[in-house]
């Protein structure tokens, strides 16, 4: 095989099988909390890690119209598991803040995924799961 068909099919193997993670991710995530999307989940994963964020924040950072992010952070709002405040730095804005109830919520997530992927990495060696850690990061640094 030459080198570009082993890099075609290479890149189509990294394609199919990053799908097939997603779809998994998606079909696992009520089984973390059966009322929050996958995507309800990953914005407030992501208001936790910023510690707070603009709604226009995650919509940029999620590559999703504002309508969409605005009915997540509605059920997320409705849930008590996301507030909002007045943002100090510019008071016209909002800044979108994880309440006690959202950091349980995601505690209780963060603790049933690694679990699920020690799991499945039980028959990895530790130096293929660290190869594996510096590829994901490596792939997801530009991204």
């Amino acid at each position: 095989m030459k080198r570009h068909d082993a890099r075609s099919s290479a890149v189509d193997t990294i394609q199919r099988e990053l799908t097939a993670f997603a779809r998994r991710a998606r079909g696992r995530a009520a089984e973390l909390h059966p009322e929050l999307s996958l995507v309800a989940y990953s914005i407030l994963d992501l208001a936790r890690e910023r510690d707070g964020c603009q709604a226009t924040d995650l919509a940029e950072a999620f590559l999703l119209d504002k309508s969409t992010i605005s009915r997540q952070v509605t059920v997320l709002e409705n849930g008590g598991y996301l507030t909002r405040e007045v943002d100090p730095t510019n008071r016209r804005n909002q800044l979108l803040r994880v309440t006690d109830a959202g950091r349980a919520v995601l505690a209780a997530a963060d603790r049933q995924r690694r679990a699920a992927f020690t799991a499945r990495f039980a028959d990895w060696t530790d130096t293929d799961v660290a190869a594996f850690a510096d590829y994901l990061a490596r792939y997801n640094q530009d991204g």
